[in-house]
């Protein structure tokens, strides 16, 4: 069951928030809110791997 919402995260994150690795983001000049959210798609990737 956990395995399967983070899945189902990982898609609606996917689908909504944006992907700073295709836009080649330096993380030493990221702002505390694109931190957040590479931070928030880490947590949710290695879970729904696991």
């Amino acid at each position: 069951m956990k395995k399967a919402l983070f899945k189902f995260l990982a898609k609606l994150n996917k689908a909504l928030l944006p992907s700073y690795t295709s836009k080649r983001l330096d993380l030493s000049k990221a702002s505390k809110i694109q931190l957040a959210i590479i931070g928030w798609r880490y947590y949710v990737t290695t879970n729904a791997l696991d």
